[in-house]
Protein backbone atom coordinates (compact mmCIF):
# COMPACT_ATOMS: atom_id res chain seq x y z
CA UNK A 1 0.00 0.00 0.00
CA UNK A 2 1.50 3.47 -0.56
CA UNK A 3 1.92 6.16 1.96
CA UNK A 4 -0.75 8.13 0.71
CA UNK A 5 -3.16 5.18 0.87
CA UNK A 6 -2.23 3.81 4.14
CA UNK A 7 -2.40 8.06 6.01
CA UNK A 8 -5.17 7.86 8.77
CA UNK A 9 -7.01 10.89 7.02
CA UNK A 10 -7.18 8.92 3.75
CA UNK A 11 -8.31 5.70 4.93
CA UNK A 12 -11.51 7.94 6.81
CA UNK A 13 -12.02 9.61 3.71
CA UNK A 14 -12.14 6.70 2.02
CA UNK A 15 -14.45 5.24 5.00
CA UNK A 16 -17.00 7.61 4.45
CA UNK A 17 -16.81 7.63 0.74
CA UNK A 18 -18.31 3.89 1.13
CA UNK A 19 -20.78 4.09 3.83
CA UNK A 20 -22.13 7.28 1.49
CA UNK A 21 -21.27 9.89 4.16
CA UNK A 22 -19.48 12.26 2.45
CA UNK A 23 -20.52 15.67 1.26
CA UNK A 24 -22.07 15.97 -2.17
CA UNK A 25 -22.57 19.47 -3.42
CA UNK A 26 -25.61 20.25 -4.80
CA UNK A 27 -25.72 20.60 -8.23
CA UNK A 28 -27.91 23.40 -8.16
CA UNK A 29 -28.04 26.07 -5.21
CA UNK A 30 -31.37 27.13 -4.59
CA UNK A 31 -32.19 30.95 -5.01
CA UNK A 32 -34.31 31.30 -1.81
CA UNK A 33 -32.45 29.47 0.16
CA UNK A 34 -29.27 31.61 -0.77
CA UNK A 35 -30.76 34.57 -0.27
CA UNK A 36 -32.57 34.07 3.29
CA UNK A 37 -28.39 33.02 3.71
CA UNK A 38 -27.21 35.74 2.91
CA UNK A 39 -29.72 38.13 4.12
CA UNK A 40 -29.31 36.25 7.69
CA UNK A 41 -25.62 36.99 7.53
CA UNK A 42 -26.56 40.43 7.71
CA UNK A 43 -26.93 41.47 3.86
CA UNK A 44 -29.48 44.02 3.11
CA UNK A 45 -30.07 43.03 0.10
CA UNK A 46 -29.01 40.35 -1.88
CA UNK A 47 -28.94 38.93 -5.86
CA UNK A 48 -27.47 36.43 -8.20
CA UNK A 49 -26.09 36.92 -11.44
CA UNK A 50 -24.21 34.69 -14.22
CA UNK A 51 -20.84 35.09 -14.86
CA UNK A 52 -20.86 34.03 -18.49
CA UNK A 53 -23.63 36.91 -19.31
CA UNK A 54 -22.87 39.51 -21.77
CA UNK A 55 -21.43 42.52 -20.72
CA UNK A 56 -19.26 40.51 -18.19
CA UNK A 57 -16.74 39.32 -20.03
CA UNK A 58 -13.71 41.48 -18.34
CA UNK A 59 -14.99 40.64 -14.73
CA UNK A 60 -14.95 37.10 -15.55
CA UNK A 61 -11.41 36.63 -16.80
CA UNK A 62 -10.38 38.73 -14.30
CA UNK A 63 -11.96 36.39 -11.24
CA UNK A 64 -10.84 32.90 -13.06
CA UNK A 65 -7.59 34.02 -12.89
CA UNK A 66 -7.66 34.14 -8.73
CA UNK A 67 -10.64 30.97 -8.55
CA UNK A 68 -10.57 28.69 -11.25
CA UNK A 69 -14.01 27.34 -12.77
CA UNK A 70 -16.23 30.18 -11.70
CA UNK A 71 -19.99 30.06 -12.66
CA UNK A 72 -21.83 32.39 -10.50
CA UNK A 73 -21.70 35.54 -8.79
CA UNK A 74 -23.86 36.61 -5.47
CA UNK A 75 -23.68 40.18 -4.89
CA UNK A 76 -24.92 41.86 -1.90
CA UNK A 77 -25.87 45.13 -0.59
CA UNK A 78 -24.63 46.69 2.93
CA UNK A 79 -26.32 49.69 3.90
CA UNK A 80 -24.65 52.79 5.35
CA UNK A 81 -25.93 55.27 7.32
CA UNK A 82 -26.14 58.33 6.03
CA UNK A 83 -25.87 61.01 8.48
CA UNK A 84 -22.14 60.49 9.38
CA UNK A 85 -21.40 60.26 5.66
CA UNK A 86 -23.17 63.86 4.94
CA UNK A 87 -21.05 65.35 7.80
CA UNK A 88 -18.32 68.00 6.90
CA UNK A 89 -16.33 66.52 9.71
CA UNK A 90 -14.95 63.43 7.61
CA UNK A 91 -13.54 61.23 10.69
CA UNK A 92 -17.56 60.05 11.03
CA UNK A 93 -17.92 59.81 7.46
CA UNK A 94 -14.69 57.82 6.55
CA UNK A 95 -15.59 55.63 10.07
CA UNK A 96 -18.74 54.58 8.53
CA UNK A 97 -16.83 53.50 5.40
CA UNK A 98 -15.06 51.30 7.04
CA UNK A 99 -17.06 49.95 9.36
CA UNK A 100 -19.05 48.83 6.63
CA UNK A 101 -16.14 47.48 4.52
CA UNK A 102 -15.81 45.33 7.96
CA UNK A 103 -18.97 44.58 8.12
CA UNK A 104 -19.47 43.31 4.44
CA UNK A 105 -16.68 41.69 4.73
CA UNK A 106 -17.63 39.79 7.51
CA UNK A 107 -20.86 38.60 5.60
CA UNK A 108 -18.69 37.45 2.86
CA UNK A 109 -16.52 35.07 4.98
CA UNK A 110 -19.41 33.94 6.79
CA UNK A 111 -21.83 32.95 3.78
CA UNK A 112 -18.61 31.29 2.38
CA UNK A 113 -18.28 28.98 5.44
CA UNK A 114 -21.71 27.77 5.04
CA UNK A 115 -21.54 27.26 1.40
CA UNK A 116 -17.99 25.30 1.63
CA UNK A 117 -19.86 23.08 4.83
CA UNK A 118 -22.08 21.73 1.82
CA UNK A 119 -19.62 21.09 -0.84
CA UNK A 120 -20.17 24.32 -2.72
CA UNK A 121 -16.37 25.98 -3.98
CA UNK A 122 -17.05 29.62 -2.80
CA UNK A 123 -14.52 32.66 -3.03
CA UNK A 124 -15.01 36.45 -1.04
CA UNK A 125 -13.57 39.19 -2.97
CA UNK A 126 -11.96 41.53 -1.06
CA UNK A 127 -14.02 44.69 -0.54
CA UNK A 128 -11.80 47.94 -0.63
CA UNK A 129 -7.94 47.05 0.04
CA UNK A 130 -6.07 44.54 0.64
CA UNK A 131 -5.71 44.58 -3.41
CA UNK A 132 -3.33 43.29 -5.78
CA UNK A 133 -0.71 46.30 -5.74
CA UNK A 134 1.75 44.17 -7.21
CA UNK A 135 0.17 45.15 -10.43
CA UNK A 136 0.12 48.79 -10.17
CA UNK A 137 -0.31 50.83 -11.61
CA UNK A 138 -0.35 48.59 -14.92
CA UNK A 139 -3.28 46.95 -14.70
CA UNK A 140 -6.13 46.67 -12.72
CA UNK A 141 -4.84 45.83 -8.95
CA UNK A 142 -9.10 44.36 -8.12
CA UNK A 143 -9.68 40.89 -8.71
CA UNK A 144 -13.71 41.45 -8.46
CA UNK A 145 -15.25 44.92 -9.54
CA UNK A 146 -18.09 44.86 -7.56
CA UNK A 147 -20.07 47.68 -9.14
CA UNK A 148 -20.98 45.79 -12.43
CA UNK A 149 -21.18 42.82 -11.26
CA UNK A 150 -23.94 44.85 -8.95
CA UNK A 151 -25.78 46.51 -11.52
CA UNK A 152 -25.62 42.75 -13.51
CA UNK A 153 -27.71 41.52 -10.58
CA UNK A 154 -30.20 44.11 -9.90
CA UNK A 155 -28.66 45.57 -7.10
CA UNK A 156 -28.61 49.60 -8.43
CA UNK A 157 -27.38 51.04 -11.74
CA UNK A 158 -24.27 53.76 -11.55
CA UNK A 159 -25.36 57.03 -11.22
CA UNK A 160 -23.67 60.34 -12.61
CA UNK A 161 -21.05 59.54 -9.94
CA UNK A 162 -20.15 56.69 -10.89
CA UNK A 163 -21.76 55.19 -7.81
CA UNK A 164 -24.09 52.57 -7.38
CA UNK A 165 -27.48 53.21 -6.37
CA UNK A 166 -29.64 51.18 -4.79
CA UNK A 167 -33.39 51.92 -5.47
CA UNK A 168 -34.37 51.66 -2.03
CA UNK A 169 -31.00 52.58 0.31
CA UNK A 170 -29.45 55.41 -2.87
CA UNK A 171 -26.03 55.25 -2.57
CA UNK A 172 -25.37 55.10 0.83
CA UNK A 173 -24.00 51.08 0.44
CA UNK A 174 -21.41 48.71 0.59
CA UNK A 175 -21.03 46.35 -2.02
CA UNK A 176 -19.45 42.59 -1.80
CA UNK A 177 -19.61 39.86 -4.48
CA UNK A 178 -19.19 36.27 -3.46
CA UNK A 179 -17.97 33.84 -6.44
CA UNK A 180 -19.23 30.26 -6.78
CA UNK A 181 -18.55 27.47 -8.66
CA UNK A 182 -22.19 26.24 -8.66
CA UNK A 183 -25.38 27.14 -11.05
CA UNK A 184 -28.00 28.78 -9.07
CA UNK A 185 -31.92 28.17 -10.00
CA UNK A 186 -33.04 31.51 -10.73
CA UNK A 187 -30.77 34.91 -11.98
CA UNK A 188 -31.35 38.47 -10.71
CA UNK A 189 -32.01 41.16 -13.60
CA UNK A 190 -30.85 44.41 -14.34
CA UNK A 191 -32.82 47.31 -12.96
CA UNK A 192 -35.01 48.57 -16.22
CA UNK A 193 -34.14 52.37 -15.07
CA UNK A 194 -31.50 53.96 -13.27
CA UNK A 195 -32.43 55.67 -9.59
CA UNK A 196 -30.00 58.60 -10.53
CA UNK A 197 -32.55 61.84 -10.14
CA UNK A 198 -30.21 63.94 -12.55
CA UNK A 199 -30.13 66.54 -9.97
CA UNK A 200 -26.46 67.24 -10.31
CA UNK A 201 -26.13 68.25 -6.69
CA UNK A 202 -22.36 65.45 -7.08
CA UNK A 203 -21.42 68.06 -9.86
CA UNK A 204 -22.15 71.05 -7.39
CA UNK A 205 -20.39 69.74 -4.10
CA UNK A 206 -17.25 67.64 -5.59
CA UNK A 207 -14.61 70.00 -5.06
CA UNK A 208 -12.20 68.79 -7.86
CA UNK A 209 -14.81 69.06 -10.49
CA UNK A 210 -14.12 65.73 -11.32
CA UNK A 211 -17.79 65.25 -12.00
CA UNK A 212 -19.45 67.00 -15.05
CA UNK A 213 -22.25 67.66 -15.67
CA UNK A 214 -22.40 66.15 -19.17
CA UNK A 215 -21.54 62.80 -17.44
CA UNK A 216 -18.04 62.90 -18.41
CA UNK A 217 -15.40 61.86 -15.09
CA UNK A 218 -12.27 62.61 -14.45
CA UNK A 219 -10.51 60.27 -12.74
CA UNK A 220 -7.28 61.63 -11.90
CA UNK A 221 -9.02 64.72 -10.28
CA UNK A 222 -10.62 62.21 -8.28
CA UNK A 223 -7.96 60.01 -7.69
CA UNK A 224 -5.60 62.99 -6.42
CA UNK A 225 -7.69 64.00 -4.07
CA UNK A 226 -9.84 61.95 -2.58
CA UNK A 227 -7.26 59.08 -2.25
CA UNK A 228 -4.49 61.40 -1.12
CA UNK A 229 -4.14 59.17 2.12
CA UNK A 230 -4.36 55.97 -0.16
CA UNK A 231 -2.61 54.46 -3.15
CA UNK A 232 -2.32 58.08 -4.83
CA UNK A 233 -0.80 60.11 -1.35
CA UNK A 234 1.26 57.79 0.29
CA UNK A 235 3.77 56.98 -2.26
CA UNK A 236 3.74 61.13 -3.33
CA UNK A 237 4.65 61.57 0.51
CA UNK A 238 7.36 59.57 0.73
CA UNK A 239 9.00 60.84 -2.12
CA UNK A 240 8.52 64.54 -0.20
CA UNK A 241 10.28 63.36 3.01
CA UNK A 242 13.30 61.52 1.05
CA UNK A 243 13.58 64.61 -1.07
CA UNK A 244 13.43 67.32 1.88
CA UNK A 245 16.68 68.59 2.50
CA UNK A 246 15.89 68.97 6.24
CA UNK A 247 13.16 69.05 8.82
CA UNK A 248 12.67 72.69 7.89
CA UNK A 249 12.65 72.07 4.33
CA UNK A 250 9.60 69.07 5.01
CA UNK A 251 7.76 71.16 7.49
CA UNK A 252 7.67 73.90 4.58
CA UNK A 253 6.35 71.30 2.07
CA UNK A 254 4.15 69.21 4.32
CA UNK A 255 1.64 70.72 7.44
CA UNK A 256 1.89 69.22 10.37
CA UNK A 257 -2.28 68.06 9.82
CA UNK A 258 -1.04 66.44 6.46
CA UNK A 259 1.81 64.49 8.62
CA UNK A 260 -0.87 63.82 10.98
CA UNK A 261 -3.30 62.86 8.41
CA UNK A 262 -0.74 59.81 7.07
CA UNK A 263 -0.30 58.60 10.73
CA UNK A 264 -3.76 58.36 11.16
CA UNK A 265 -4.17 56.61 7.94
CA UNK A 266 -1.67 54.22 8.62
CA UNK A 267 -2.61 53.70 11.94
CA UNK A 268 -6.52 53.64 12.20
CA UNK A 269 -7.36 53.18 8.24
CA UNK A 270 -7.19 55.39 5.38
CA UNK A 271 -9.97 58.10 4.92
CA UNK A 272 -11.45 59.45 2.28
CA UNK A 273 -10.70 63.09 1.15
CA UNK A 274 -14.13 64.09 0.25
CA UNK A 275 -16.87 61.64 -1.67
CA UNK A 276 -19.09 64.64 -1.22
CA UNK A 277 -20.76 62.88 -4.63
CA UNK A 278 -22.13 60.34 -1.58
CA UNK A 279 -22.79 62.61 0.94
CA UNK A 280 -25.38 64.77 -1.22
CA UNK A 281 -27.13 62.10 -3.20
CA UNK A 282 -30.79 62.23 -2.63
CA UNK A 283 -31.46 59.52 -4.96
CA UNK A 284 -33.34 55.92 -3.35
CA UNK A 285 -36.46 55.14 -1.62
CA UNK A 286 -35.64 55.46 1.69
CA UNK A 287 -33.33 58.84 1.00
CA UNK A 288 -35.82 60.37 -1.38
CA UNK A 289 -38.78 61.73 1.15
CA UNK A 290 -37.00 64.81 3.42
CA UNK A 291 -35.58 65.95 -0.37
CA UNK A 292 -39.03 65.70 -1.77
CA UNK A 293 -40.86 67.77 1.38
CA UNK A 294 -37.93 70.64 1.25
CA UNK A 295 -35.12 71.09 -1.49
CA UNK A 296 -33.95 73.86 0.27
CA UNK A 297 -33.13 72.15 3.75
CA UNK A 298 -31.66 69.62 1.76
CA UNK A 299 -29.35 72.10 0.03
CA UNK A 300 -28.66 74.52 2.92
CA UNK A 301 -28.40 71.57 5.28
CA UNK A 302 -26.35 69.09 3.38
CA UNK A 303 -24.75 70.42 -0.11
CA UNK A 304 -23.47 73.90 0.98
CA UNK A 305 -21.40 73.19 4.44
CA UNK A 306 -19.51 70.95 2.40
CA UNK A 307 -19.18 73.38 -0.29
CA UNK A 308 -18.24 76.50 2.22
CA UNK A 309 -15.67 74.00 4.08
CA UNK A 310 -12.29 75.60 4.26
CA UNK A 311 -10.28 72.88 3.60
CA UNK A 312 -6.73 71.51 0.98
CA UNK A 313 -7.82 70.32 -2.17
CA UNK A 314 -5.11 68.24 -3.61
CA UNK A 315 -4.16 68.35 -7.24
CA UNK A 316 -1.77 68.01 -10.12
CA UNK A 317 -0.11 71.26 -11.46
CA UNK A 318 -2.05 72.43 -14.24
CA UNK A 319 -4.56 69.93 -14.65
CA UNK A 320 -7.94 70.81 -14.64
CA UNK A 321 -8.80 70.45 -11.14
CA UNK A 322 -6.62 72.84 -10.37
CA UNK A 323 -8.14 75.21 -12.53
CA UNK A 324 -11.50 74.88 -11.76
CA UNK A 325 -10.39 74.74 -7.74
CA UNK A 326 -9.49 78.66 -8.02
CA UNK A 327 -12.62 79.64 -10.66
CA UNK A 328 -15.24 77.65 -8.37
CA UNK A 329 -14.05 77.53 -4.99
CA UNK A 330 -11.53 80.25 -3.96
CA UNK A 331 -12.07 79.99 -0.28
CA UNK A 332 -10.15 76.04 -0.86
CA UNK A 333 -6.49 75.67 -1.07
CA UNK A 334 -5.43 73.89 -4.33
CA UNK A 335 -2.41 72.06 -2.92
CA UNK A 336 0.08 70.51 -5.95
CA UNK A 337 1.18 67.50 -5.21
CA UNK A 338 1.97 64.20 -7.81
CA UNK A 339 -0.65 61.72 -8.74
CA UNK A 340 1.85 58.73 -7.93
CA UNK A 341 0.50 57.22 -11.42
CA UNK A 342 3.84 56.15 -13.54
CA UNK A 343 2.98 53.92 -15.97
CA UNK A 344 6.28 51.56 -16.54
CA UNK A 345 4.85 49.28 -19.78
CA UNK A 346 3.11 49.94 -22.86
CA UNK A 347 -0.16 48.28 -21.42
CA UNK A 348 -0.02 50.89 -18.61
CA UNK A 349 0.31 53.55 -20.62
CA UNK A 350 -2.79 51.90 -22.86
CA UNK A 351 -4.71 51.78 -19.11
CA UNK A 352 -3.51 55.17 -18.23
CA UNK A 353 -3.43 57.72 -20.78
CA UNK A 354 -7.75 57.65 -21.20
CA UNK A 355 -8.57 58.23 -17.47
CA UNK A 356 -5.44 60.69 -17.16
CA UNK A 357 -6.33 62.61 -20.11
CA UNK A 358 -7.68 66.50 -19.42
CA UNK A 359 -10.55 67.36 -21.44
CA UNK A 360 -9.95 71.68 -20.88
CA UNK A 361 -6.36 71.45 -20.67
CA UNK A 362 -6.42 70.09 -24.49
CA UNK A 363 -8.04 72.45 -25.57
CA UNK A 364 -5.98 74.33 -28.80
CA UNK A 365 -4.57 70.24 -29.33
CA UNK A 366 -5.47 69.00 -32.86
CA UNK A 367 -2.75 66.10 -33.70
CA UNK A 368 -1.80 62.78 -34.58
CA UNK A 369 0.76 60.85 -32.78
CA UNK A 370 2.17 57.80 -34.12
CA UNK A 371 4.26 56.01 -31.12
CA UNK A 372 6.81 53.18 -32.04
CA UNK A 373 8.32 51.04 -28.63
CA UNK A 374 11.58 48.95 -28.94
CA UNK A 375 13.15 47.23 -26.95
CA UNK A 376 11.51 45.26 -24.10
CA UNK A 377 8.64 46.31 -25.38
CA UNK A 378 7.62 46.56 -29.25
CA UNK A 379 4.47 48.32 -29.99
CA UNK A 380 2.88 50.69 -32.61
CA UNK A 381 0.05 52.91 -31.23
CA UNK A 382 -1.69 55.91 -32.49
CA UNK A 383 -3.07 58.53 -30.03
CA UNK A 384 -5.49 61.14 -31.48
CA UNK A 385 -6.09 64.54 -29.86
CA UNK A 386 -8.61 67.00 -31.15
CA UNK A 387 -11.71 68.87 -29.72
CA UNK A 388 -11.09 67.64 -26.55
CA UNK A 389 -11.10 63.75 -27.17
CA UNK A 390 -8.39 61.53 -26.61
CA UNK A 391 -8.62 58.52 -29.15
CA UNK A 392 -6.39 55.75 -28.84
CA UNK A 393 -5.58 52.37 -31.35
CA UNK A 394 -3.01 49.90 -31.73
CA UNK A 395 -0.92 50.14 -34.83
CA UNK A 396 -0.50 53.18 -36.93
CA UNK A 397 -3.27 55.14 -38.56
CA UNK A 398 -4.18 57.92 -40.67
CA UNK A 399 -1.60 60.31 -41.53
CA UNK A 400 0.58 61.35 -38.21
CA UNK A 401 1.51 64.97 -37.54
CA UNK A 402 3.86 64.00 -35.12
CA UNK A 403 6.06 60.42 -34.90
CA UNK A 404 7.61 59.53 -31.36
CA UNK A 405 9.96 56.35 -31.92
CA UNK A 406 11.39 55.28 -28.61
CA UNK A 407 13.10 52.58 -26.22
CA UNK A 408 10.56 51.52 -24.11
CA UNK A 409 12.45 51.83 -20.69
CA UNK A 410 13.84 55.26 -21.98
CA UNK A 411 10.16 56.93 -22.50
CA UNK A 412 9.12 55.42 -19.28
CA UNK A 413 12.45 56.97 -17.35
CA UNK A 414 11.36 60.52 -19.72
CA UNK A 415 7.94 60.53 -17.90
CA UNK A 416 8.19 59.47 -14.94
CA UNK A 417 11.17 62.13 -14.87
CA UNK A 418 14.37 59.97 -13.73
CA UNK A 419 15.62 60.42 -17.44
CA UNK A 420 16.58 63.32 -19.65
CA UNK A 421 14.28 63.95 -22.63
CA UNK A 422 17.62 65.81 -24.15
CA UNK A 423 20.00 63.06 -23.42
CA UNK A 424 17.84 60.71 -24.80
CA UNK A 425 17.21 62.63 -27.94
CA UNK A 426 21.09 63.32 -28.47
CA UNK A 427 21.46 59.35 -27.83
CA UNK A 428 19.07 58.95 -29.91
CA UNK A 429 17.44 56.63 -27.65
CA UNK A 430 13.93 59.01 -28.61
CA UNK A 431 12.95 60.13 -31.83
CA UNK A 432 10.64 62.78 -33.29
CA UNK A 433 9.66 63.31 -36.88
CA UNK A 434 7.60 66.72 -36.72
CA UNK A 435 7.41 69.63 -34.26
CA UNK A 436 8.72 69.28 -30.96
CA UNK A 437 6.04 71.33 -29.96
CA UNK A 438 4.14 68.30 -30.24
CA UNK A 439 5.29 66.76 -27.91
CA UNK A 440 4.96 69.34 -25.06
CA UNK A 441 1.45 70.12 -26.23
CA UNK A 442 1.00 66.05 -25.84
CA UNK A 443 2.53 66.36 -21.98
CA UNK A 444 -0.13 69.59 -21.54
CA UNK A 445 -2.73 66.70 -22.03
CA UNK A 446 -1.89 64.78 -19.24
CA UNK A 447 0.10 66.71 -16.46
CA UNK A 448 -0.57 63.34 -14.16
Amino acid sequence: MSKLESHPNVIAVRRRAAEGLSISPPAELDAGWLRTLCLDAGADDVGFVELDRPGLEEERARIEAAFPRPHSAISFVRRLNREAIRSPARSHGNLEYHQGIHDANDISRRVVEELESIGVRAFNGSIGFPMEVDNFPDKCIWVVSHKPIAEAAGMGRMGIHRNVIHPKFGNFIGLATVIVDTPISEYSRPLDYNPCLECKLCVAACPTGAINKDGRFDFAACYTHNYRNLLSGFGDWVEQVVAADDVNDYRAKVSDSETASVWQGLMVGSGYKAAYCVSVCPAGEDVLPSYLENRKTHLDEVLKPLQDKPETVYVVANSDAEAYVARRFPHKRAKRVGSGLRARTVDGLFLGLPILFQREASRGVDATYHFSFTGAEQREITVGIRNGELTMCEGHHGKPDLRVRADTATWFGFVAKEKSLIVALVRRRIRLRGSPRLLVAFGRCFPA
